[in-house]
Protein backbone atom coordinates (compact mmCIF):
# COMPACT_ATOMS: atom_id res chain seq x y z
CA UNK A 1 0.00 0.00 0.00
CA UNK A 2 2.52 2.14 0.51
CA UNK A 3 4.44 1.58 -2.91
CA UNK A 4 1.33 2.63 -4.37
CA UNK A 5 1.16 5.64 -2.88
CA UNK A 6 4.14 6.14 -2.86
CA UNK A 7 3.98 6.25 -6.93
CA UNK A 8 0.74 7.95 -7.11
CA UNK A 9 2.34 11.07 -5.53
CA UNK A 10 5.65 10.71 -7.98
CA UNK A 11 2.57 10.14 -11.04
CA UNK A 12 1.31 13.47 -9.73
CA UNK A 13 4.48 15.52 -9.33
CA UNK A 14 5.42 14.24 -13.21
CA UNK A 15 2.33 15.36 -14.04
CA UNK A 16 2.49 19.13 -12.74
CA UNK A 17 6.33 19.57 -13.75
CA UNK A 18 5.31 18.52 -17.51
CA UNK A 19 2.30 20.68 -17.62
CA UNK A 20 4.64 23.43 -16.18
CA UNK A 21 7.20 22.89 -19.62
CA UNK A 22 4.28 22.82 -21.70
CA UNK A 23 3.46 26.34 -20.18
CA UNK A 24 7.17 27.97 -20.57
CA UNK A 25 7.30 26.15 -23.95
CA UNK A 26 3.74 27.76 -25.00
CA UNK A 27 5.42 31.35 -24.13
CA UNK A 28 8.88 31.36 -26.26
CA UNK A 29 7.53 30.05 -29.60
CA UNK A 30 5.92 33.46 -29.91
CA UNK A 31 8.90 35.13 -29.83
CA UNK A 32 11.36 35.84 -32.65
CA UNK A 33 15.22 35.91 -32.18
CA UNK A 34 16.34 39.37 -31.19
CA UNK A 35 13.10 40.00 -29.32
CA UNK A 36 10.96 41.16 -31.80
CA UNK A 37 7.76 39.61 -30.47
CA UNK A 38 5.19 39.50 -33.44
CA UNK A 39 2.36 40.10 -30.62
CA UNK A 40 4.75 43.69 -29.54
CA UNK A 41 3.75 46.86 -31.63
CA UNK A 42 5.60 49.10 -29.37
CA UNK A 43 8.79 50.39 -30.56
CA UNK A 44 11.23 52.29 -28.23
CA UNK A 45 13.65 54.52 -29.14
CA UNK A 46 16.44 56.24 -26.95
CA UNK A 47 17.26 59.37 -28.30
CA UNK A 48 18.67 63.24 -27.22
CA UNK A 49 15.79 65.48 -26.27
CA UNK A 50 16.70 67.92 -29.31
CA UNK A 51 16.78 67.61 -31.70
CA UNK A 52 16.31 63.79 -31.66
CA UNK A 53 13.37 63.61 -30.22
CA UNK A 54 11.59 66.09 -31.26
CA UNK A 55 12.20 64.60 -35.09
CA UNK A 56 10.57 61.09 -33.70
CA UNK A 57 7.79 62.94 -32.21
CA UNK A 58 7.55 64.12 -35.62
CA UNK A 59 6.92 60.27 -36.83
CA UNK A 60 4.45 59.46 -34.09
CA UNK A 61 1.48 59.76 -35.98
CA UNK A 62 2.51 57.94 -39.19
CA UNK A 63 3.61 54.89 -36.99
CA UNK A 64 0.54 54.65 -35.64
CA UNK A 65 -1.34 54.85 -38.60
CA UNK A 66 0.58 51.10 -39.38
CA UNK A 67 -0.35 50.27 -35.56
CA UNK A 68 2.65 50.86 -34.39
CA UNK A 69 3.38 52.64 -30.62
CA UNK A 70 6.35 54.84 -30.57
CA UNK A 71 7.88 55.22 -27.21
CA UNK A 72 10.78 57.77 -26.92
CA UNK A 73 13.23 57.75 -24.32
CA UNK A 74 15.22 60.92 -23.56
CA UNK A 75 18.79 60.74 -22.47
CA UNK A 76 20.86 63.69 -21.67
CA UNK A 77 24.36 61.96 -22.15
CA UNK A 78 25.65 60.04 -24.96
CA UNK A 79 26.54 57.02 -22.70
CA UNK A 80 22.89 55.36 -21.87
CA UNK A 81 21.50 55.44 -25.08
CA UNK A 82 23.88 52.91 -26.11
CA UNK A 83 23.67 50.65 -23.12
CA UNK A 84 20.12 50.75 -23.27
CA UNK A 85 20.03 49.32 -26.97
CA UNK A 86 23.10 46.94 -26.05
CA UNK A 87 21.38 45.35 -23.44
CA UNK A 88 17.78 45.21 -25.10
CA UNK A 89 15.97 47.81 -23.00
CA UNK A 90 15.27 49.95 -26.22
CA UNK A 91 15.21 48.72 -29.80
CA UNK A 92 17.02 51.37 -31.31
CA UNK A 93 19.02 55.12 -30.61
CA UNK A 94 18.89 58.14 -32.55
CA UNK A 95 21.50 60.46 -31.41
CA UNK A 96 24.85 59.79 -31.84
CA UNK A 97 26.92 59.99 -35.62
CA UNK A 98 29.18 56.74 -36.74
CA UNK A 99 32.08 57.83 -36.10
CA UNK A 100 30.98 58.07 -32.89
CA UNK A 101 29.36 54.99 -32.69
CA UNK A 102 32.62 53.32 -34.66
CA UNK A 103 34.55 54.34 -31.52
CA UNK A 104 31.83 53.57 -29.06
CA UNK A 105 32.10 49.85 -30.75
CA UNK A 106 35.64 49.85 -30.14
CA UNK A 107 36.24 50.36 -26.92
CA UNK A 108 33.13 48.80 -25.46
CA UNK A 109 32.94 45.60 -27.66
CA UNK A 110 29.94 46.07 -28.13
CA UNK A 111 27.99 45.20 -32.03
CA UNK A 112 25.80 48.60 -32.55
CA UNK A 113 25.17 49.16 -36.57
CA UNK A 114 23.53 52.02 -38.37
CA UNK A 115 20.41 51.50 -39.95
CA UNK A 116 19.87 54.85 -41.62
CA UNK A 117 20.51 58.32 -42.38
CA UNK A 118 18.76 60.78 -40.81
CA UNK A 119 20.37 64.80 -40.05
CA UNK A 120 23.37 66.72 -39.76
CA UNK A 121 23.37 69.12 -37.04
CA UNK A 122 25.20 71.94 -38.76
CA UNK A 123 27.80 73.55 -36.24
CA UNK A 124 27.63 77.46 -36.37
CA UNK A 125 29.63 80.85 -35.81
CA UNK A 126 27.01 82.73 -33.62
CA UNK A 127 27.23 86.34 -32.62
CA UNK A 128 29.44 87.91 -29.75
CA UNK A 129 30.86 90.89 -29.04
CA UNK A 130 30.78 91.17 -32.97
CA UNK A 131 27.92 90.78 -35.47
CA UNK A 132 30.12 89.74 -38.42
CA UNK A 133 33.58 88.45 -39.56
CA UNK A 134 34.29 91.74 -41.03
CA UNK A 135 33.81 93.67 -37.34
CA UNK A 136 36.87 91.55 -36.01
CA UNK A 137 39.62 93.09 -34.62
CA UNK A 138 43.43 92.60 -33.85
CA UNK A 139 43.26 90.10 -31.02
CA UNK A 140 39.40 89.45 -30.61
CA UNK A 141 38.94 86.14 -29.29
CA UNK A 142 36.50 83.38 -30.94
CA UNK A 143 35.24 80.08 -28.62
CA UNK A 144 35.34 77.17 -30.26
CA UNK A 145 34.79 73.63 -28.58
CA UNK A 146 37.28 72.09 -26.47
CA UNK A 147 37.14 68.19 -27.85
CA UNK A 148 39.01 67.00 -30.86
CA UNK A 149 36.41 66.05 -33.15
CA UNK A 150 34.45 69.30 -32.81
CA UNK A 151 37.66 72.01 -32.51
CA UNK A 152 38.67 70.77 -35.79
CA UNK A 153 34.92 71.24 -37.46
CA UNK A 154 35.29 74.89 -35.95
CA UNK A 155 38.66 75.39 -36.97
CA UNK A 156 37.73 74.54 -40.45
CA UNK A 157 34.65 76.84 -40.51
CA UNK A 158 36.72 79.65 -39.30
CA UNK A 159 38.97 78.85 -42.81
CA UNK A 160 36.16 78.80 -44.86
CA UNK A 161 35.30 82.29 -43.56
CA UNK A 162 38.60 83.66 -44.13
CA UNK A 163 39.34 84.34 -40.75
CA UNK A 164 42.03 81.93 -40.42
CA UNK A 165 44.20 79.70 -43.14
CA UNK A 166 45.05 75.78 -42.32
CA UNK A 167 47.67 73.45 -43.27
CA UNK A 168 46.89 71.80 -46.40
CA UNK A 169 45.25 68.31 -45.78
CA UNK A 170 44.41 68.57 -42.21
CA UNK A 171 40.88 68.01 -42.81
CA UNK A 172 38.95 67.11 -39.37
CA UNK A 173 41.89 66.48 -37.59
CA UNK A 174 42.95 70.07 -37.57
CA UNK A 175 44.05 71.39 -34.16
CA UNK A 176 45.31 75.08 -33.36
CA UNK A 177 48.86 74.28 -34.41
CA UNK A 178 47.42 73.50 -37.86
CA UNK A 179 46.93 77.93 -38.35
CA UNK A 180 49.16 78.63 -41.25
CA UNK A 181 47.84 82.15 -41.28
CA UNK A 182 45.59 84.31 -38.43
CA UNK A 183 45.77 87.87 -40.34
CA UNK A 184 43.30 89.69 -37.71
CA UNK A 185 45.53 87.66 -35.03
CA UNK A 186 42.50 86.10 -33.25
CA UNK A 187 42.91 84.15 -30.39
CA UNK A 188 41.25 80.77 -30.35
CA UNK A 189 39.70 79.68 -26.76
CA UNK A 190 39.07 76.46 -26.42
CA UNK A 191 35.66 75.59 -24.01
CA UNK A 192 33.72 72.91 -23.50
CA UNK A 193 30.91 72.73 -26.25
CA UNK A 194 27.81 73.13 -24.02
CA UNK A 195 29.95 76.13 -21.82
CA UNK A 196 29.97 78.24 -24.97
CA UNK A 197 26.42 79.43 -25.58
CA UNK A 198 27.08 80.67 -21.93
CA UNK A 199 29.95 82.63 -22.97
CA UNK A 200 28.87 84.62 -25.72
CA UNK A 201 29.18 87.90 -24.02
CA UNK A 202 32.84 87.30 -23.38
CA UNK A 203 34.51 86.65 -27.08
CA UNK A 204 33.28 88.00 -30.03
CA UNK A 205 32.58 84.91 -31.85
CA UNK A 206 31.49 81.36 -30.63
CA UNK A 207 31.21 78.04 -33.03
CA UNK A 208 28.35 76.55 -31.55
CA UNK A 209 26.92 72.80 -32.06
CA UNK A 210 23.58 72.99 -33.50
CA UNK A 211 22.25 71.29 -30.45
CA UNK A 212 23.68 73.28 -27.70
CA UNK A 213 22.52 76.18 -29.59
CA UNK A 214 19.28 74.86 -30.05
CA UNK A 215 19.28 74.23 -26.71
CA UNK A 216 20.27 77.93 -25.69
CA UNK A 217 17.36 79.26 -27.97
CA UNK A 218 19.78 80.89 -30.38
CA UNK A 219 18.37 80.71 -34.12
CA UNK A 220 19.79 81.66 -37.20
CA UNK A 221 19.25 85.81 -36.64
CA UNK A 222 22.08 84.86 -34.22
CA UNK A 223 24.51 82.95 -36.59
CA UNK A 224 27.11 84.66 -38.81
CA UNK A 225 27.47 81.36 -40.52
CA UNK A 226 26.90 77.57 -40.74
CA UNK A 227 28.76 74.64 -42.38
CA UNK A 228 27.79 74.22 -45.77
CA UNK A 229 25.58 70.99 -46.55
CA UNK A 230 28.05 69.74 -48.92
CA UNK A 231 30.96 69.84 -46.08
CA UNK A 232 33.56 67.38 -45.10
CA UNK A 233 32.02 67.67 -41.85
CA UNK A 234 28.18 67.07 -43.26
CA UNK A 235 28.97 64.75 -45.11
CA UNK A 236 31.33 62.60 -41.65
CA UNK A 237 28.88 63.36 -39.08
CA UNK A 238 25.39 62.29 -40.15
CA UNK A 239 22.96 61.49 -37.50
CA UNK A 240 21.76 57.59 -37.73
CA UNK A 241 19.73 55.54 -36.31
CA UNK A 242 21.12 52.72 -34.34
CA UNK A 243 20.31 49.14 -33.49
CA UNK A 244 21.83 45.86 -32.17
CA UNK A 245 23.73 43.56 -34.68
CA UNK A 246 20.58 40.95 -35.96
CA UNK A 247 18.03 43.41 -35.94
CA UNK A 248 18.81 45.11 -39.09
CA UNK A 249 15.94 43.61 -41.12
CA UNK A 250 13.52 43.68 -37.79
CA UNK A 251 9.62 44.53 -38.51
CA UNK A 252 10.48 47.21 -35.94
CA UNK A 253 13.57 48.77 -37.74
CA UNK A 254 11.86 48.83 -41.34
CA UNK A 255 8.43 50.66 -39.70
CA UNK A 256 11.00 52.83 -37.91
CA UNK A 257 13.24 53.99 -41.18
CA UNK A 258 10.99 54.01 -43.29
CA UNK A 259 8.47 56.57 -41.36
CA UNK A 260 12.07 58.84 -40.51
CA UNK A 261 12.70 58.97 -44.05
CA UNK A 262 10.16 60.84 -45.45
CA UNK A 263 9.14 64.28 -47.37
CA UNK A 264 7.19 65.17 -44.25
CA UNK A 265 10.07 64.15 -41.73
CA UNK A 266 12.55 66.84 -44.14
CA UNK A 267 9.58 69.38 -44.24
CA UNK A 268 9.45 68.77 -40.20
CA UNK A 269 13.12 69.71 -39.80
CA UNK A 270 13.19 72.51 -42.42
CA UNK A 271 10.83 74.44 -40.53
CA UNK A 272 11.21 73.80 -37.33
CA UNK A 273 15.26 74.21 -36.86
CA UNK A 274 15.73 76.90 -40.03
CA UNK A 275 19.20 75.44 -41.28
CA UNK A 276 20.53 74.59 -38.04
CA UNK A 277 19.41 70.57 -38.74
CA UNK A 278 19.45 69.42 -42.24
CA UNK A 279 17.75 66.33 -43.25
CA UNK A 280 20.49 64.19 -44.87
CA UNK A 281 18.37 61.19 -46.81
Amino acid sequence: MKNIRKISILALVLVLALGALSACGGGSSSGSEGGDDSADKTIKVAASPTPHAEILGSISDALAEQGWTLEVVEFEDYVQPNVATTEGDVDANYFQHVPYLDEYNTENGTDLVAVGNVHYEAMGVYKGSKDSFDALADGDKIAVPNDTTNEARALQLLAANGVITLKEGVGLEATKTDIVDNPKNVEIVELEAASIPGALADVALGVINANYALGASLTTDDAVAYEASDSEAAETYVNVIVVNKGNEESEKTKALVAAIQTDAVKKFIEEKYSGAVVAKF
